[in-house]
């Protein structure tokens, strides 16, 4: 192994720790503290199948899948974050760039505005199926935008700009759909554009659970090809990479990962942008270490921001979303200075 891939497989072991610290935390504090003996004793109760009191039953239906949704989204923002850098080849580049966020954003306005017409159909599925079609959409039109009509083939710049667009469209969407909305539907699409882990549930925790590991471990098998590309286009031609096929592949990882989380807990920004940017500060740009490095850290980071929400106005509750704002900007700015990407 190479020095640089030996001083990453060093900080793996780290942010594994870290994050198993920031998870037994997550499962303790809130707005109901649960001791460390209450969890022990809920754990033996659901392993005997034993009966579980009140406290024991916010243990397992609310606090521990909220948890394991923190770290889950966390970690699927983050290696979204990565493969986007990756592929555009630019360290401040964020996962929703090419529509997707933006995209499902408009899907989920939508089922707040004619909830009452499409609910019928899906039930509680409606709104993350809402989502996660209006993702994919924005992202799919992208894609199709930007192809060359005459080579069929389209350069990372094109989708750069063409992402810019539809994003501006689609938030345009919102913003339309938000002045029609009445009050309370006007008040649901802000509260979920700024995201929340609050209705995690055991269904949701196995879905992102499943499309994040699923995700890794195919962008694992792709990240020397980024490395590759890293050097650019023309050179990754001529070591063998098929860049058309690439782009696929890749944007269809992002589209999974950043649809299907943000179709369950609504928009929560720069987790995607600040995670990869810190690593790669920490151990350079392989992107095999960026992959694994940003899931434990973005697992990190995400559920140390679900703790301030839950913690700093209890027992009301910050959106998420608000927190990885006011701590991503200045921290994201200072290393946009420290690294002087400013023109």
């Amino acid at each position: 192994m190479s020095k640089l891939s030996n001083r990453g497989s060093r900080w793996i072991p780290v942010f594994g720790v870290l994050l198993f610290i920031t998870f037994v935390f997550s499962l303790k504090l809130g707005a109901i503290s649960i001791t460390w003996s209450e969890i022990q004793t809920s754990l033996s109760k659901w392993l005997t199948d034993g009966d579980l009191n009140l406290t024991e039953r916010i243990f397992f239906q609310i606090r521990l899948p909220r948890a394991l949704a923190g770290v889950l989204v966390g970690a699927s923002l983050a290696v979204a974050g990565v493969l986007m850098q990756a592929l555009f080849r630019n360290p401040i580049v964020e996962p929703g760039l090419i529509g997707t966020s933006s995209g499902a954003a408009f899907g989920a306005s939508l089922y707040f505005v004619l909830g009452a017409v499409i609910k019928v159909h899906f039930g509680e599925w409606t709104l993350p199926l809402a989502a996660c079609f209006g993702g994919t959409i924005s992202t799919v039109c992208v894609f199709l935008l930007a192809q060359n009509r005459s080579t069929g083939k389209s350069s990372i710049v094109t989708l750069l700009l063409v992402g810019l667009a539809i994003n501006a469209l689609f938030l345009s969407g919102v913003g339309f759909l938000s002045y029609l909305a009445r009050d309370p539907q006007a008040r649901s699409i802000t509260f979920w554009n700024l995201g929340t882990l609050s209705g995690a549930n055991w269904v949701s925790v196995s879905i992102i659970g499943a499309v994040t590991i699923v995700c890794t471990f195919v962008a694992m098998r792709y990240a020397k090809q980024l490395n590759a590309l890293m050097m650019g286009e023309e050179e990754a031609v001529l070591l063998g990479v098929n860049l058309k096929r690439l782009q696929i592949i890749i944007i269809a990882i992002n589209v999974l990962l950043v649809a299907v989380s943000t179709a369950f807990m609504g928009i929560i920004s720069f987790v995607g942008l600040v995670v990869p940017h810190l690593l790669r500060l920490m151990n350079g740009s392989d992107n095999r270490f960026l992959i694994i490095g940003s899931a434990l850290a973005g697992g990190i980071l995400l559920s140390l921001a679900d703790l301030v929400s839950r913690l700093l106005l209890a027992p009301a509750e910050l959106p998420i979303g608000i927190v990885t704002s006011l701590v991503g900007v200045p921290v994201f700015i200072t290393l946009l200075r420290k690294r002087q990407y400013f023109f």
